[in-house]
């Protein structure tokens, strides 16, 4: 209790009526004028007991939102243990424990820094500046699991978290990306020895052409009724629109159709453009996704009108394609739930596994709804569960400057989470790629779009 923390602070001579000096500090940092005019202690308020670091540490808690800190949690989900990451530790608990475990002091605020810089850039940049105003203090060190960096190292000014990762899943890659966020001054970024991944350039608008291809009417095919893709289709078209896309939409088209509709945006590509983004929404088996007359078409045959030599204009460009398909046999869906696959279909012998669906050739995304073998939900109101959660990651954490991947991260988390009314079903995403650097879309001049809420 604060009673007992005045006791012990009387006991070790730190606060005495002669010598409120502390206690004044402290009221004055957290705010509390009234007491400070109470107690007649303005005056003695304007000590320099508690250290500019402290003052910082507590000012970033402060300024911190509960969503802040889940990002924060989560980003250092491989760092901190289980525990500290709960929901009822405090943000000034997780800076304790950084400190605790040696990645946190006022001589390395890299680690903190970093994470704070996609979180709220404000605040990095607070930190930025405490470290310009406490130059007389060591650069900030370089944090890792297996070393601490020499002090040759540390000289030349690198504020880097390398929170070593090792890839034994197919997500640690992009945990990887997410988490190795460096903040090097500029005029040192030569002379840092750490490998940049590069950033796929996005200068131009429109950013490039977003196509989606939304299916619903499968009459005649054997195949039901997709009710809810329109719910995806709006809320696709609201958000790469912000993000500076030029919009198509396509809707019930047949296997032909969709082949013809990937070569016609492959030929209009302009050179202009920075990225190219395909949303299919309809139902598929493994490797494949069935045009509204039931014919299959391969995901290899969707890609390869976009090969670089089929389409130099993308060459060296990232190709996304967000594909929300089944990828294997039908379960039947409970109440409002139906699944994205034929309802009585096997997967064939010679289907295409998703590891052979894409191309070897750089540049491309595939972002699968759901692993080989496995259904994908979708709600017959609220649209499906993967093409929700990417929409809604997109618009929350493209402002704070997570690259794509760490964003798909996020969704494959908050899909992984979601089960039907049964409880019983699940469903995991599954990110394909061969890019070659980072995908950073800009942070949007205008409001962020309002998605449904269910």
């Amino acid at each position: 209790s604060a009673y007992q923390l005045f006791l012990s602070l009387c006991d070790q001579d730190h606060l005495s009526e002669e010598r409120p000096h502390l206690l004044s500090e402290l009221l004055s940092i957290i705010q509390r004028t009234r007491l400070l005019r109470d107690l007649d202690l303005r005056s003695s308020a304007t000590s320099n007991l508690i250290s500019a670091y402290r003052k910082l540490l507590y000012s970033l808690s402060e300024d911190l939102t509960d969503d802040n800190l889940k990002e924060i949690k989560f980003l250092l989900t491989e760092t901190l243990p289980r525990r500290k990451l709960e929901d009822n530790v405090t943000t000034l608990e997780v800076f304790l424990e950084l400190e605790c475990m040696d990645l946190l002091s006022k001589t390395n605020l890299g680690l903190l820094k970093s994470i704070l810089q996609p979180v709220c850039p404000v605040l990095a940049e607070r930190i930025r500046q405490f470290e310009a105003q406490n130059c007389s203090l060591a650069p900030s060190t370089q944090v890792s699991f297996d070393r601490r960096v020499s002090a040759e190292e540390t000289g030349k000014q690198i504020s880097l978290v390398s929170l070593q990762v090792f890839q034994q899943s197919p997500s640690s890659n992009t945990l990887l990306n997410k988490l190795e966020l460096s903040s090097v001054p500029k005029e040192n970024q030569s002379s840092s020895r750490t490998e940049d991944l590069g950033t796929y350039p996005m200068t131009t608008l429109p950013r490039g052409c977003c196509l989606i291809i939304s299916n619903y009417d499968f009459q005649g095919s054997g195949l039901g009724m997709r009710n809810g893709t329109r719910t995806d289709e709006e809320c696709l078209k609201k958000v790469f629109e912000w993000l500076g896309f030029k919009v198509e939409i396509h809707r019930d088209c047949t296997g032909k159709e969709i082949l013809s509709l990937m070569q016609e945006l492959a030929d209009k590509s302009q050179q202009r453009w920075d990225c190219l983004v395909c949303c299919i929404l309809s139902h598929g088996l493994e490797g494949c996704v069935h045009g509204v007359d039931g014919d299959q078409v391969s995901i290899k045959k969707l890609i390869e009108p976009f090969l670089g030599t089929n389409c130099p204009a993308m060459a060296g460009k990232p190709k996304l394609f967000f594909i929300q398909a089944c990828q294997g046999k039908k379960q039947q869906g409970v109440v409002h739930l139906e699944s994205d696959g034929a309802e009585h279909s096997d997967v064939d012998t010679d289907a295409v596994r998703l590891s052979n669906c894409i191309p070897s050739h750089a540049d491309f995304l595939l972002g699968m709804a759901t692993v080989p073998d496995y259904v994908s939900y979708r709600d017959r109101e609220r649209g499906t569960w993967y093409i929700q959660s990417l929409c809604e990651y997109l618009v929350k954490m493209v402002p704070r400057g997570f690259d794509l991947m760490s964003i798909l991260t996020k969704v494959n988390e908050d899909v992984s989470k979601k089960n039907d009314n049964t409880g019983d079903r699940k469903q995991m995403p599954q990110p394909v790629f061969t890019i070659t650097k980072r995908i950073v879309f800009p942070v949007p001049s205008g409001p962020a779009p309002v998605l449904p809420h269910f």
